[in-house]
């Protein structure tokens, strides 16, 4: 019950932005991607909080949305936790492949040694598996977003604004506006002037919104520079696994990573060619 398929609306201002993405969405109609054209008076009456800035509009049935990330992932360790599942916080300083294992340092001097161990850590990912010898061309691609308890305006599914290149997704904590990609490194200081101009664009599409309060966020996306991830077991670890660098697509690509990772662990043959997602392909 966390998961809603409503669709989403990939909304257009001019008739000059629609024609430019013709290619786009006829490329993802041959790739199986269901959409169909929605005009201004029609977009209106689907989200009627919609101003008139929206002109043209692709309405894709097959989207979906969640509720809320963080109730997801606090479920899903729940659900594990249930079955057996012993969760260790801490952060890894030091990880090392030897002849009994994995070997992970913490920082508060712990260490944990393991016959498997997956390095699935985000943006972070890449500074562990330069320890272990396999170079990763990962950059963190920061996004934004405000969250808005009281938005004052009601949607039924996601809106991406393809010309102004943001998305307000309507959740249960409230409606989320977010986007930007901000090659910053994992230590730069977060520019919440950011969240507040995209908060500020959205008041154009959306003029009843109510944007005095807000929760501003800035996330670090795994970004390669082919825009794959990395679902591979290391080339210098034989005991440790990667899974990481899945960019805007985290939540999308997960539950399939997690298949592909445990064939891969347990010598079971994938259902696909995993050669493009191999660490080796950065040597």
């Amino acid at each position: 019950n966390e998961l809603h398929r409503r669709g989403a609306l990939t909304i257009y201002e001019t008739d000059e932005g629609f024609r430019r993405d013709q290619a786009d969405w006829m490329l993802r109609r041959e790739l199986g991607v269901f959409w169909e054209k929605v005009s201004g008076p029609e977009l209106r009456e689907l989200e009627p909080a919609l101003g008139t800035a929206a002109n043209h509009a692709v309405l894709t049935p097959q989207w979906s949305h969640i509720n809320d990330p963080k109730v997801l992932m606090d479920r899903l360790r729940k659900s594990l936790s249930a079955r057996g599942v012993a969760f260790s916080t801490g952060e890894v300083r030091h990880v090392a492949d030897t002849s009994s294992g994995a070997r992970i340092l913490l920082a508060d001097g712990t260490t944990i040694v393991s016959d498997r161990v997956v390095v699935a850590a985000g943006a972070w990912s890449g500074l562990l598996s330069k320890q272990l010898g396999d170079p990763v061309l990962l950059e963190s691609e920061r996004g934004y977003n405000t969250t808005i308890m009281n938005s004052g305006v009601s949607l039924e599914r996601e809106i991406i604004f393809a010309e102004r290149k943001f998305v307000a997704t309507p959740l249960s904590c409230g409606l989320r506006i977010g986007g930007a990609a901000e090659f910053g490194g994992l230590d730069a200081t977060p520019n919440y002037k950011r969240s507040k101009a995209l908060v500020k664009l959205a008041k154009i599409y959306l003029p009843g919104l109510n944007s005095t309060e807000g929760v501003n966020w800035a996330g670090h996306r795994p970004a390669t520079p082919d825009s794959l991830p990395v679902i591979d077991r290391s080339k210098h670890a034989p005991h440790v696994f990667y899974a990481f660098g899945h960019g805007h697509l985290g939540l999308t690509q997960a539950a399939t990573t997690g298949r592909l990772v445990a064939d891969i662990i347990l010598n079971r043959t994938p259902p696909i060619d995993l050669s493009p997602y191999s660490v080796s392909r950065f040597a």
